[in-house]
């Protein structure tokens, strides 16, 4: 499968490396020139406890690649959605699908005004993996990838991106129910990163605090009641373990927003909590905790 991965950073490098090694004619788009020179030079670095290896694997920016592609996968942060698939227009055939494991919601409308929405498969992954420098990957745990196609139609083509992941290492379902998926890890998100960003705290600080329990299950609970008025059955329980869950077992970690937020860099407010809030006031439901937490990211700078 011919494939272009839209960005060769910690996720796009770990799908990239993973597909080139398992014999898949992988591509890759990307806009920094320093990662460019690296991984040309020096091929692209994964190391997981099953891999140690690197591929050379072509890669510039999207004016350097030519032809059509089967899949392309983009792994910008939401902001540079717009762009990112813009910049690869030239890539899209008759036969091209796009797929999003971005983070937060929106993406596969943005994806659409250039790939058919009949041809975007939307999905989640919970894969973990770190780019700790330019074209060097660490992937450590494990995770799993849901996809369908966003127009929620089951298509032949979603089944076989799957199988083409999985028997590459990345365990793939084709999940009709993926916008639950989807749902629940937007929740998950739009808890511990807006609230560690904007209190400069790690996971384990807020889940040491009452009122920072009280702030999580508040967005918890706001974006469970979106989700679920919009004909998403996203469950409560479920999502409340898995922030319990990080809670006890990765108290060190800093979520990306606060990342992003020390280092002066953009958030992806826009697409967690504010597509959120977004959501609920076309469906009528308050989301006032939302809300304050995705105004006071804004006002850090986010």
């Amino acid at each position: 499968m011919k494939i272009a991965i839209v960005g060769a950073g910690a996720m796009g490098g770990l799908f990239g490396a993973r597909l080139a090694l398992a014999g898949q004619a992988v591509s890759f788009v990307e806009a920094s020139e320093q990662a460019i020179e690296v991984i040309a030079r020096q091929g692209l670095r994964l190391e997981t406890p099953d891999v140690q290896a690197t591929v050379q694997v072509p890669i510039g920016r999207a004016t350097e690649l030519s032809g059509h592609f089967d899949v392309l996968v983009i792994f910008t942060k939401g902001f540079h959605t717009a762009a990112a698939i813009e910049s690869v227009r030239h890539l899209v055939g008759p036969d091209t699908w796009a797929l999003s494991v971005q983070n937060g919601l929106g993406n596969a409308e943005i994806i659409a005004g250039v790939v058919p929405a009949e041809r975007v498969i939307v999905g989640m992954t919970n894969l973990p993996a770190d780019l700790v420098a330019p074209g060097v990957v660490h992937s450590h745990g494990e995770g799993h990838i849901n996809l369908w196609a966003g127009n929620g139609e089951d298509q032949p083509r979603v089944h076989e991106v799957a199988a083409v992941f999985s028997q590459a290492g990345l365990p793939c379902e084709a999940d009709p129910q993926v916008q639950v998926a989807i749902w629940e890890k937007v929740a998950f998100n739009a808890a511990l990163n807006s609230v560690c960003a904007v209190t400069r705290q790690t996971v384990g600080a807020v889940g040491a605090s009452e009122q920072g329990r009280q702030l999580l299950n508040s967005i918890l609970d706001e974006t469970v009641a979106v989700a679920q008025a919009a004909g998403i059955a996203v469950d409560r329980q479920r999502v409340g373990a898995s922030v319990d869950y990080a809670l006890r077992n990765h108290q060190q970690h800093k979520p990306s927003m606060l990342q992003d937020l020390e280092a002066g860099r953009k958030t992806e407010i826009d697409f967690i909590n504010g597509a959120v809030v977004a959501h609920g006031k076309r469906l009528g439901v308050a989301t006032p905790v939302l809300q304050a937490l995705y105004n006071l990211v804004k006002v850090s700078g986010g």
